[in-house]
């Protein structure tokens, strides 16, 4: 079974960066696992994904974060990241990673005007 346990959530101002981190144990290697993504929820509103990384290092972006967004990962500590740049209080959200089946607890990013 899989453990991920998110952090680096909290309070900033519009335009300011926020860093993500997804801690992994248990039986996946993130740099084995096949499908790594970062989703987001609003209140009231469906969870959406900002972020995805294939085994391969190829990396995909919805338009709505696409130059402001990056996932990025540390084999060696079976850590994936969210870099957020630009941040928007659209942005603000409950952010979650996801490694294969596996999902994070969450953590919460709110984006001040």
């Amino acid at each position: 079974q899989v453990q991920l346990v998110e952090s680096g959530g909290g309070l900033v101002q519009a335009g300011g960066s926020l860093t993500l981190a997804c801690a992994a144990s248990g039986r996946t290697s993130i740099a084995s696992a096949y499908a790594m993504r970062w989703f987001r929820q609003a209140p009231g509103k469906e969870r959406e994904w900002v972020a995805q990384m294939l085994p391969s290092g190829s990396t995909y972006y919805p338009d709505s974060v696409k130059g402001r967004f990056t996932i990025s990962r540390d084999n060696a500590n079976n850590r994936l990241f969210l870099q957020m740049n630009s941040l928007q209080p659209e942005d603000t959200a409950v952010y979650y990673c996801n490694v294969e089946a596996a999902w994070g607890q969450g953590t919460q990013v709110t984006v001040s005007s």
